[in-house]
């Protein structure tokens, strides 16, 4: 039996086999489940002992020895024969064989030796490893000075038993790379332990060191870091000298990317910036590194269009005036140090608002080919049409550089993207845009194309270009070898090169010979096989080889040929061109194949389409969508994408969609594809990503309690698991922790030995598999916490983020301390900030706090410590940034009643959601998923939770998180009011009453009918009711009348016979399906009564009505003018009708009769007062009847007429008026109309002025005045008048001080010794005739009376001669009073005109008398009217001067009213007479002034003798002063 032999040294090696093996493919299985881990000793040894017999070599098999035959003896004996003879040669051998086997021994002696002593080695060194040692720099740190914005390396060596932990720190502040990204990077490689600082600058000058703790001790090794700043910077250079810059090209540098941008969304003519951040090693200000954009993998170049930038870490791409040609996907790419650095995004732009509505968007991509010296092909892309017309043509618009006006070129649209524009000038340049047609209008204008100039592009291939020497380039043109040509070729190769429905382009080449004279072309047509040609370019001389036809009838061929022409003559005619026939232009592309949609991001989705099977020229693909559901499409691109798959992006999250293609081409948009399947906006499938922030939450020497973080990306599946692995931080081999998966985000790892430092790492597993593991987390020492105080909060998050509040929740520490947790503290600061700030100075009792007063668009960092009775604990690990934002579509949660159910319920409508987002309900944070009292339902993206028995106990805080969205949530306070409010809707809802608009009520109508009814919100035509009046029930009939209206709600009842028997009580009970209703309406003692006068009196006015009566009764209106009417309105009335007014019982004839025909009858009240107080009756009859209305003007009536008379003259008066007086200084108010009934006030300085004998107050019918008598220096100031109509104060004032009151006092007292020496003058009182006539020898007696003070010397005077006392003329002056001239027998020579002059110092008077003699028997002679006349007076006045300059106060003059006569005690002087003025022709007191706008003042003029003075009307009579 054989057996097998393995050598020792083939066991080890299997041994190590299998070991080896059987870890990596455990490996192996841990990564590839999906549920859990399964694993098992059985399993293992099985693949070990596979492992065995798969690397064992083959064994040594001993062989078994057969016995001898007899056959074989002779074979021995010649055997040992030969053995004998060669016996000595064998001796031989035998001693060298001795020899060498005793070298061998001892060489083999002296290597088992050796290995002896390398194996005590050995284990001399693990014993020495196995010796505990504190930490120890065996590389300490150095200091380093580096310039700004230059990287700096710390590095140290550190030994120690366990293996020491190094942390670094600035400052004694730990230093944490997570703070800065890209700043500080930490290294561990092979013992030395390194610190990196990017871009230094000036703050990173300070003192940074090396902590190594292990658990025998610590140790630290410092160094300082000094950052300088060359001089020139903005700081002056410490050490003196400016650093020479090493040459560095850009491509050298390190750059990494950090935010980048993500797909944007524009519009046309607005702007968009795509900006990508970096961190770039070394960070020179002056080279940054190279960065190319692209756009569709074509690079952009700068432009006005395209603005970029490359600096302050950060890449940045403006489009200034965005157009659809814009969009596409950018690319930006930066070359670093390791190649270059890549990032894409698709930018989208979309129409602008299109200037009609309905009218298409603009066409893109406009440029122009085949440019020649009159004649350039415009192409362009079709726009995308969703909802719009279909597109019916295009206008191209072209302009020349340089100028702003645009010119259109086609009349007609043209139907396909391609248009040849002609006409051009050789040399100019040009811009064209384009501009789409559909029936509902024309869009706005495309993006104009670049520049394009007119030349003849046959020039240039008539040069021909010969190098000599491969130097030197000799130009020849076709023009020198040709020789001298007069008249040139013909052109030749004559075809159509652009055939479509609306035009064909006709192309042919050149001539050659051409000569050297300008050339053009003239083109001839003709219907093919006819030879009947026909000119076409008549009138435009045609430079370019190309050319447009327009004009060409449907179905028919033609046929073309050209000639060549220059100032020599014409060629002769080309060769005719093929047949040409204009085409349909139905060369769209087909439809494209099957659109299939899957799952992409949560915004987006995949879409992809099978090509069309006729391409026919292809642009690209448009692409639309629809919400499954809505009628409506929506564009996904605006500009056509030229690939078969495209990303829609923008797609509102949860939300379910499909898809279709279109093709376009230059004849436009193929037909619709049919729709993808629907398909809802979610993540694709992938593992989770890895867990983060790993904190330990306790120790208890023996075991450990570490948390976690979720996965930023769940992977589009709900993460159900969670493997940890935990090693010694001093190993490399990592330990499975749990072989079962653990759903909670917290595991407590059993089996630690206390004193050791532990890394730990995470996967999380979801339905795709299990993914990537977390970073090892920083070693934790596993040391048994006996602090009093409680430990860490953790698993801190947020909800109902907003832009100016959010909510922070944790969960309570595992670690709980010597006492119970009482309460926490929450800390904030906003991101790559250290200064936290305590938001609450006491401790919340709950785990959540609710922040306000944050910056919008801000991004915070929280961290929660837990209290006890003992102390403050240790801060939770700080939270991930929060950005103070809320999400696009926020909406709240709504607290409302089911309109069927009467059900309370919250609501919220998530604005996103993917497949596996739940929403998790809280009511004051607290989870309430399996509560008796409410129930959660949830219906696509809304989710509803109801209240089961709604009371108090509901009151609180809920609130609502979306599970696996950016952050989805909302609350609500439920308070009692709301809740109140909303269980009278539930109980109305399932108690269904019958909502009424108005209850039961009446009104009286016409004829004395009383109609009671109510108003329901709404009836069906079903509905039944019944009115019941003291307890019995009415129905329709005689005397009643019941009925009701659905589309109004309304139920009446009508009662054509109001009387006492109908008071009681009146209800009416209506039902209507389930729901019901009652009204009622108590109709009993003063409101049954009131009910009753009214019917009564509209009974009685409709008898009224049957003849002439008042349809408006006697009311009044003042008019413009200040006049009072009382007014009033008849109806029915015929030319019959006689109207009436009376006032008092005296009937009043005004001097218009009415004319009730007009409806409308009025009594002017002129100058209304008090006097017009009483009773106005007005009267309407005739053989109908007769109708009366009365109006009682007293009391309020006539206060109210009053104050409309004084908003009327408020409104008019003028400022005030200052005019002086002998009497003193008048200040007067204009107006349309005054009387001493209205609320006038005078004031001096704000002072109520009472009238007096100083201050007088009055006026007329057009002004207000106040006089102060005797003016002094106290009558000096502000002077105002206020005249109230009961709502409104009109208020004019007047300045009476400094300069106007010096003047106004001095020509006061000028017209005081005026209106004296007027009033002492001499003058004649009365008794001389103005004619005498007398008869031959009588004696006649002129005799009069004359006055003046002191006495007046009297002169007689004949025909301007002094009568002397004679015999025959007696002149005499008796008492100082009378005076007489007496003529004696009169004879003719008597005859003539006698005057008298009456005189004294203040002046006189001088007056006529004609006498004539006649004869005894002659016919009396006619008489022959004198006028007095003034003498000329002693003294003359000095001329009336104006107190008031009309520069300065503009003095209005009534239009009306005559200047008032002044009281009789205190006579007016007149202004200075003339000598020769008459008496009979002076001024009356009273002359009416025209109205002027700057009239001056004057003072009245006193009446003359024999005038007399007219009486001033009523209403001009100024009030009687006081007496003393």
């Amino acid at each position: 039996m054989a057996s097998k032999v393995i050598p020792w040294y083939k066991k080890k090696r299997v041994s190590q086999v299998k070991t080896d093996y059987a870890y990596h493919h455990t490996k192996h299985v841990v990564q590839q489940q999906t549920g859990s881990r399964k694993s098992s000793s059985k399993s293992v040894s099985q693949v070990q002992a596979q492992a065995t017999e798969a690397m064992a070599e083959p064994a040594y098999t001993v062989p078994v020895f057969r016995q001898r035959s007899s056959e074989e003896t002779e074979e021995t004996e010649e055997y040992q024969r030969v053995t004998t003879n060669v016996g000595k040669g064998l001796a031989v051998i035998q001693e060298e064989l001795h020899r060498m086997r005793i070298a061998t021994k001892a060489q083999v002696e002296s290597l088992e030796i050796q290995r002896e002593v390398r194996g005590r080695m050995m284990r001399r060194g693990e014993m020495l490893d196995e010796i505990p040692k504190m930490p120890d720099f065996l590389v300490a740190l150095r200091p380093h000075t580096v310039w700004e914005k230059t990287p700096v390396k710390l590095f140290c060596t550190v030994q120690g038993n366990p293996r020491p932990i190094v942390k670094w720190y600035k400052g004694g502040a730990p230093v944490d790379p997570l703070s800065v990204p890209g700043k500080y990077k930490i290294e561990n490689k092979y013992g030395v332990h390194s610190l990196i600082i990017s871009r230094c600058v000036v703050s990173d000058t300070a003192e940074y060191s090396a902590v190594a703790t292990n658990q025998h001790g610590t140790a630290t090794s410092k160094a300082s870091v000094t950052v300088k700043r060359p001089s020139g910077a903005g700081a002056s250079c410490q050490l003196g000298i400016v650093p020479h810059l090493t040459g560095i090209h850009p491509s050298k540098l390190e750059v990494s990317l950090l935010d980048r941008f993500s797909v944007s969304f524009g519009v046309e003519g607005g702007s968009i910036s795509l900006v990508c951040t970096m961190v770039v090693v070394p960070d020179l200000p002056n080279i940054p590194p190279v960065a190319q954009w692209y756009r569709d993998d074509k690079l952009l170049k700068p432009s006005k269009l395209v603005e970029m930038a490359v600096g302050g870490s950060a890449a940045r791409l403006t489009l200034p005036h965005l157009a659809k040609d814009d969009e596409g996907l950018y690319t930006l790419r930066i070359f670093t140090k390791d190649g270059t650095a890549e990032h894409s995004a698709y930018l989208f732009v979309s129409d602008a608002t299109p200037s009609a509505a309905g009218a298409p968007g603009a066409p893109m991509s406009v440029k122009a080919y085949d440019i020649n010296s009159d004649y350039v092909l415009v192409a362009w892309k079709p726009p995308n049409t969703v909802n719009e017309a279909p597109i019916t043509g295009y206008f191209v618009d072209r302009r020349e550089s340089g100028s702003e006006t645009w010119v259109q070129c086609n009349d007609a649209p043209v139907k396909v993207c391609k248009y040849p524009v002609h006409g051009l000038s050789t040399g100019h340049s040009y811009h064209f845009r384009v501009r789409a047609v559909n029936s509902a209008g024309i869009s706005r204008a495309s993006r104009q194309s670049d520049k394009v100039t007119a030349l003849d592009a046959a020039e240039s291939e008539r040069l021909q270009v010969i190098k000599i020497e491969g130097k030197y380039d000799i130009v020849i043109r076709d023009d020198d070898l040709e020789g001298y040509v007069t008249i040139p070729g013909e052109p030749t190769d004559v075809h159509a090169s652009e055939i479509f429905k609306s035009y064909v382009v006709l192309s042919w080449k050149p001539p050659s010979p051409r000569g050297r004279a300008p050339l053009w072309y003239v083109i001839e047509k003709c219907i093919a096989g006819t030879g009947a040609w026909q000119r076409i370019n008549s009138s435009v001389k045609l430079h370019s080889p190309r050319y447009p036809v327009f004009d060409l009838q449907d179905g028919q061929k033609y046929q073309f040929r050209v000639y060549s022409v220059n100032m020599h003559g014409s060629s002769e005619a080309s060769a005719p061109s093929e047949p040409v026939q204009k085409v349909d232009q139905d060369g769209v592309p087909s439809a494209p194949g099957q659109v299939v949609a899957t799952r992409n991001t949560k915004s987006s989705v995949f879409v992809q389409w099978d090509s069309p099977k006729h391409m026919k020229s292809l642009m690209g693909y448009y692409i639309d969508g629809r919400v499954v559901g809505s009628k409506e499409w929506f564009p996904c691109n605006h500009k056509p994408f030229k690939r078969n798959r495209f990303v829609v992006h923008g797609l509102i999250p949860g939300e379910t969609y499909v898809f279709r293609a279109q093709a376009a081409n230059m004849f436009g948009l193929s037909e619709e594809s049919q729709e993808s399947s629907p398909i809802a906006v979610e993540p694709a499938l992938a593992t989770p990503s890895a867990p983060f922030g790993i904190t330990m939450l306790s120790c208890d020497g023996a075991s450990m309690t570490v948390a976690w973080k979720s996965p930023k990306h769940c992977g589009g599946s709900k993460v159900n698991a969670y493997y940890i692995d935990q090693r010694n931080a001093d190993t490399l081999a990592w330990k499975e922790v749990n072989l079962v998966a653990v759903t909670e985000r917290v595991c407590t790892v059993d089996g630690l030995t206390e004193g050791i430092f532990y890394e730990f790492k995470v996967q999380a597993g979801n339905m795709a598999g299990v993914g990537v593991p977390s970073a090892p987390s920083a070693p934790m020492k596993c040391e048994a916490w006996t602090m009093e105080e409680p430990g860490p909060a953790y698993d801190l998050s947020f909800s109902e983020v907003r832009g100016h509040s959010l909510v922070v929740l944790w969960k309570a520490p595992v670690y709980t301390g010597a006492s119970a947790v009482s309460g926490y503290l929450v800390d904030m600061a906003k991101k790559g900030s250290s200064e936290f700030v305590t938001l609450n100075q006491e401790a919340v009792s709950h785990r959540y706090l609710q922040v306000s007063g944050l910056e919008e668009g801000e991004t915070y960092v929280f961290r929660v410590r837990a209290v006890n009775a003992n102390g403050v604990g240790k801060p939770s690990q700080v939270s991930e940034p929060v950005c103070a934002r809320a999400l696009p579509g926020t909406q709240e949660i709504v607290a409302s009643v089911d309109g069927d159910t009467g059900d309370i319920f919250l609501s919220l409508e998530a604005c996103e959601i993917c497949e596996t987002s739940k929403f998790v309900w809280s009511k004051n944070y607290k989870s309430i998923a399996d509560c008796p009292r409410a129930e959660v339902t949830t219906k696509g993206r809304t989710s509803r939770m109801t209240f089961t028995h709604p009371d108090k106990d509901d009151l609180g805080k809920y609130s609502v998180v979306v599970t696996d969205t950016d952050g989805v949530s909302a609350s609500h306070t439920l308070t009692e009011d709301a809740l109140n409010t909303m269980l009278e809707l539930s109980h109305a809802i399932r108690h269904p009453v019958i909502p009424l608009k108005h209850g039961l009520n009446y009104e009286i109508l016409e004829k004395g009918h009383v109609r009671f009814w109510l108003q329901a919100v709404k009836l069906s035509p079903s509905v039944s009711y019944r009115f019941i009046v003291n307890d019995k029930e009415v129905t329709s009939g005689e005397g009643h009348k019941i009925s009701h209206d659905v589309a109004t709600g309304i139920i009446q009842m009508t009662v054509d016979l109001f009387t006492r028997a109908n008071e009681g009580t009146y209800t009416v009970q209506i039902h209507d399906g389930k729901a019901k209703a009652q009204s009622s309406l108590v109709l009993v003692g003063d409101v049954f009564k009131a009910a009753l006068k009214e019917a009564e009196f509209q009974r009685k006015e409709h008898i009224r009505k049957q003849g002439p009566h008042f349809s408006e009764y006697l009311y009044f209106t003042v008019t413009e003018d200040c006049t009072v009417l009382l007014a009033c309105k008849v109806a029915n009335v015929k030319k019959e009708t006689t109207f009436h007014w009376y006032r008092e019982e005296e009937e009043i004839v005004p001097e218009t009769p009415p004319n009730v025909m007009s409806g409308a009858c009025a009594l002017p009240i002129p100058l209304f007062s008090r006097k017009d107080q009483g009773v106005f009756k007005a009267t309407l009859s005739d053989d109908r009847g007769k109708d009366t209305s009365a109006f009682d003007i007293s009391g309020q009536v006539f206060d109210d007429i009053i104050n409309a008379l004084a908003q009327n003259a408020g409104a008019s008066a003028s400022e005030l008026v200052m005019q002086c007086t002998p009497e003193g200084i008048r200040l007067q108010c204009y107006m349309n109309y005054y009387t001493e009934e209205m609320k006038t006030v005078w004031k001096h300085k704000e002072t109520k002025i009472a009238s007096s004998e100083k201050m007088r107050i009055g006026g007329t019918a057009e002004m207000a005045w106040m006089q102060i008598c005797d003016p002094s220096d106290k009558e000096k100031g502000h002077y105002s008048i206020e005249i109230s109509d009961g709502v409104k104060t009109h208020s004019r004032t007047f300045d009476l001080s400094g300069q106007a009151y010096t003047d106004a006092y001095e020509e006061y007292l000028r017209l005081k010794a005026a209106a004296f020496a007027e009033k002492n003058r001499g003058r004649v009182v009365g008794g001389l005739p103005d004619v005498v006539t007398i008869m031959e020898h009588k004696s006649l007696s002129l005799t009069c009376t004359v006055w003046g003070e002191p006495t007046p010397e009297v002169t007689w005077f004949k025909n301007e001669q002094e009568v002397t006392s004679t015999e025959h003329t007696k002149v005499t002056f008796d008492g100082g009073k009378f005076s007489s001239l007496v003529i004696n027998k009169v004879t003719p020579e008597d005859s003539g005109k006698y005057s008298i002059n009456v005189r004294n110092k203040y002046g006189g008077e001088f007056v006529e008398i004609t006498v004539s003699v006649y004869k005894h028997g002659e016919q009396i002679p006619e008489a022959k009217l004198g006028q007095a006349k003034m003498a000329t007076p002693a003294t003359t006045p000095v001329p009336p001067k104006s107190p008031a300059l009309p520069s300065k106060t503009p003095t209005p003059t009534p239009s009306k009213s005559q200047t008032p006569a002044p009281p009789a005690k205190t006579p007016t002087p007149a202004s200075t007479p003339a000598p020769s003025m008459k008496s009979q022709a002076s001024t009356p007191a009273s002359t009416p002034v025209p109205k002027s706008p700057t009239p001056t003042p004057k003072s009245p003029t006193p009446t003359p003798r024999g005038v007399k003075s007219p009486t001033p009307p009523r209403f001009m009579k100024s009030p009687t002063p006081p007496r003393k």
